[in-house]
């Protein structure tokens, strides 16, 4: 009787760290991508490195404002091992200061 529940306490904890790892991996994709954004990248280039960045399928949203850019992440996150079970879908959002030296006016925006 005890197998089966250490076999299921194990299982737990590996889908723990799964969850937590896509996480840190959406975080550390969002955190880039808003400072680039705001450092006045185009936004389609910006998308395109955090989709590199991020787990696998994740979904990217990245806008900037005159003050604000914020990117959000956004990655349905399944055991490899289990694919019966339903994934926890983990979602990050990053926001940074737009730097004053970026463009702003919609002209320069609708051309990036």
């Amino acid at each position: 009787m005890a197998i089966p529940a250490l076999v299921l306490a194990l299982a737990a904890g590996l889908w723990a760290i799964t969850v937590v790892t896509a996480q840190l991996e959406c975080v550390d994709a969002a955190r880039a991508g808003a400072r680039a954004a705001a450092r006045g990248e185009p936004i389609n280039e910006v998308r395109n490195e955090v989709i590199r960045a991020a787990p696998p399928h994740a979904t990217v949203s990245a806008t900037r404002e005159n003050d604000l850019t914020e990117v959000v992440v956004s990655a349905a996150v399944r055991p490899s091992w289990a694919p019966a079970l339903p994934p926890i879908t983990v979602t990050v959002t990053a926001f940074a200061a737009t730097e004053s030296t970026v463009d702003r006016s919609p002209e320069a925006v609708a051309n990036r």
